[in-house]
């Protein structure tokens, strides 16, 4: 199968793309992929890593603050568009498939208007601006969340789940020891982002001395971009830092009570794997999606909402002490994430895009 994939501007629509290009690869080894990004974000450095050809384009999202400056991004999409249609043609594929973020816009519908079949997935429960344009000009979509299906056109949409799921079963257990820690005590991981949250860690560094004297252990992921402040504070013995974890899915699966964003992929991972957790969204993002992408756990008690706006470090460590007490309470959330989990999400993927092609 020849694909091209676009996907850009965060890891929540990067890492879906790069599960979807793994499982293609592992159907069908001898594939071929270009992948089409922005020229200033994070894909031009993760996707050229993966030994996946990447084209840039130069492309902006829509800046609602600030009219004016959508005259160059509107110039840019002229020039991205004309620059895919390109690509396009040169590479010839079977399927093209977009997988969010402003990037996906002139790919997709530059396919569209050649002819070629294409596929968009949405990640997150309420849809971003672009899919939501493309979605009457590509022939499939697939959904992450049960509450986007209404969000489409109902004759193209699959419920596919994310594709991010999949690949976090696959990751190999990291064992407490190796952070540390001990394996005998539950674990309490606190991770809000690869890169961190400013406020969040600003809360937590002043939190963290709630867990002194607790018979569980903390593990605070700060994130890369603050490790250096916040490890100069004194944290109690049962708390341990750190700016990054490897292959974090493969400690989840040894974690007791999860504290996360509400991220798309983030959720797929908790729903993947069964992790109890307590979901703090962030207010910050377009749309406030991530509220709304942890109602949908929310609503089936498969998780535990704390907005930032009521958040205060006697309620947070409150909930983590009751839910790491009461075993019942995590064997029931363990329960309903159960009834949410979409098997083998990237494989459903798979098999649409092989009926798109025609193979």
């Amino acid at each position: 199968m020849r694909v091209i994939i676009t996907a850009g501007g965060t890891g929540g629509h990067i890492y879906p793309a790069l599960a979807i290009i793994n499982k293609i690869k592992k159907q069908e080894p001898d594939s071929e992929f270009l992948y089409i990004g922005t020229h200033n974000r994070m894909e031009k450095d993760i996707i050229p890593n993966y030994n996946i050809p990447f084209e840039s384009i130069e492309i902006y999202g829509i800046n609602r603050k600030n009219i004016f400056k959508n005259f160059k991004t509107i110039k840019c999409l002229i020039k991205s568009y004309r620059k895919c249609k390109k690509l396009i043609k040169e590479f010839d594929p079977d399927v093209v498939v977009g997988v969010g973020g402003y990037v996906t816009a002139p790919v997709i519908y530059a396919a569209h208007k050649l002819g070629y079949k294409t596929f968009i997935h949405e990640q997150n429960s309420v849809p971003g601006a672009s899919n939501t344009f493309l979605s009457n000009c590509v022939d499939k979509i697939g959904v992450s969340l049960p509450a986007s299906i209404d969000k489409f056109p109902k004759e193209k949409t699959v419920y596919t789940g994310n594709p991010c799921s999949e690949d976090a079963l696959d990751k190999p257990v990291v064992e407490k020891s190796s952070l540390g820690l001990d394996p005998n005590k539950k674990l309490v991981l606190f991770v809000m982002g690869s890169l961190g949250s400013e406020k969040i860690n600003n809360f937590l560094n002043k939190t963290m001395q709630l867990f002194n004297n607790k018979d569980y252990q903390v593990l605070y992921v700060t994130g890369k971009s603050y490790y250096d402040e916040v490890i100069k504070n004194k944290f109690p013995s049962n708390v341990k830092v750190v700016p990054y974890v490897e292959g974090l899915p493969g400690l989840m699966k040894n974690t007791d009570v999860f504290i996360s964003r509400a991220g798309a992929s983030t959720l797929s991972e908790i729903i993947a794997l069964k992790v109890p957790s307590i979901l703090i969204p962030s207010p910050y993002v377009t749309n406030n999606h991530q509220y709304k992408n942890a109602l949908d756990l929310i609503k089936e008690d498969a998780a535990i909402l704390l907005e930032e706006k009521q958040l205060t470090g006697d309620i947070l460590v409150r909930k983590i002490d009751e839910l790491l007490m009461d075993d019942n309470k995590r064997n029931k959330i363990k329960d309903n994430l159960e009834k949410l989990d979409v098997k083998d999400s990237s494989l459903k993927i798979y098999n649409i895009l092989k009926e798109l092609a025609g193979k």
